[in-house]
């Protein structure tokens, strides 16, 4: 592997290489992307994680909510007297 290095950068003095390689901008939008994600996301997940108790009351009240509406409206069909 140094081999094909060697090779390839023969004739480069440490200095050329190196200046090439901080001019080189490959790569930089998808990382610039990903640190705007991050800055997006991480607020949001630390938002979640200190109200999570209070997220989580909230949802089981609504989903227990929904099942008492559920089994209110469980007597509605043939035979019971009930319709839509």
């Amino acid at each position: 592997m140094f081999g094909l290095l060697k090779s390839k950068f023969r004739k480069e003095s440490l200095g050329s290489l190196l200046k090439r390689l901080h001019q080189d901008e490959q790569g930089a939008e998808g990382l610039e992307k990903l640190l705007i994600i991050a800055a997006l996301v991480l607020p949001l997940l630390g938002i979640l994680m200190w109200y999570r108790d209070d997220i989580t009351n909230w949802i089981a009240g609504l989903w227990e909510q929904r099942k008492a509406e559920g089994d209110a409206g469980s007597d509605v069909g043939p035979g019971s007297g009930n319709t839509f």
